[in-house]
């Protein structure tokens, strides 16, 4: 339905073939196709909300902000209900890319945030960032590539502070923040019970200056590694044993409602599709049995490189009998 003055009509059935053409073609990445289409629809219906709502998702989907922030202020202001709607969120969205704070922030309280939300965005103001600590979630980096999915902070219904160190092929550093969507695709569950949602990332927000290394330890016991990912994280970095943290799934597994290994790598998940046994990013232990420890690791290190070298100088040092590392390298 629709509203013009004050008559309430039908979109046109031209409306209605084109609209459903454009969103197959965006089905098939045809975004050029897709947007002429959904361009005659709002020549169709100009007064519609849903005609500027579709063109705004579609420039999303290009990365197009500016052009997805005209969309979506046209979609906005024909609105016929107060709050909730979700022309506010891709608003949203597209201004947080853009860095327009006042902007995200009318965007996000038209959309309804309640509580500690409300409080933080009426806090702000002028052009100071939302930032709205909204806990922890994951986010899924390169969701159309070599997808990888890290934990994160979220900054604001758009942002996520990256806190894992991800893997080289995902082309992202531990500390970034990236912008993702808004609709989560799968859920990470935990054994004390919270479960935490799967957002899909956009595109890079902020770079992070810290370097990624990959290093080969040889840590006897699992707190030797404890050590290590400690004495990076009093040091403000980051160090983390990819090969307890890391494992395979499958497009469908990952999208789904799956246990999160917590980092303790201990798992019976048969959607596991990584090797038993295995160090390295291609694979973790799996046994699900505390007896076998591999002391063989392959860590990443998100630290500079002035400190990574005297970081695991000083971790063996501190027990040589245990600890050795060796084949340093910078990868991303």
């Amino acid at each position: 339905m629709r509203i013009f003055g004050k008559v309430r009509r039908r979109p046109s059935a031209s409306w209605r073939q084109a609209t459903d053409r454009a969103f197959t073609l965006i089905g098939d990445g045809r975004y050029e196709d897709a947007g002429a289409l959904l361009t005659r629809a709002v020549d169709l219906e100009p007064w519609l909300s849903e005609s500027w709502f579709n063109l705004a998702l579609l420039h999303k989907f290009r990365h197009d902000w500016e052009q997805a922030r005209t969309a979506g202020l046209r979609a906005v202001a024909l609105l016929d209900r107060d709050s909730g709607a979700p022309d506010w969120w891709n608003v949203g969205i597209a201004a947080t890319a853009l860095q327009d704070w006042p902007l995200a922030r009318r965007a996000w309280q038209a959309y309804g945030l309640k509580s500690r939300g409300d409080q933080a965005l009426t806090a702000g103001s002028g052009n100071a960032p939302v930032d709205m600590d909204l806990g922890s979630a994951a986010v899924r980096l390169s969701p159309e590539g070599e997808a990888e999915v890290v934990w994160g902070r979220r900054l604001d219904p758009a942002r996520i502070e990256v806190l894992s160190i991800p893997l080289p092929s995902s082309g992202r550093r531990w500390g970034e923040v990236v912008l993702h969507d808004g609709v989560p695709h799968g859920e990470r569950t935990t054994a004390a019970g919270p479960s935490y949602p799967v957002f899909d990332e956009i595109e890079l927000w902020a770079p992070s200056p810290v370097p990624t290394w990959v290093v080969l330890i040889e840590a006897a016991r699992e707190t030797d590694r404890d050590a290590l990912e400690r004495l990076a994280a009093d040091a403000g970095f980051a160090a983390e044993d990819w090969s307890s943290s890391v494992r395979l799934l499958c497009r469908s597994c990952s999208e789904s409602r799956m246990p999160s290994d917590e980092g303790d790598g201990e798992h019976l998940d048969p959607h596991d599709h990584s090797e038993p046994g295995h160090p390295g990013p291609l694979g973790h232990r799996t046994a699900g049995s505390g007896s076998l420890w591999v002391p063989e690791r392959e860590c990443g290190i998100a630290a500079p490189v002035g400190l990574v070298r005297g970081l695991l100088d000083g971790w063996v040092a501190d027990s040589p009998e245990t600890r050795e590392w060796r084949d340093l390298e910078e990868v991303c």
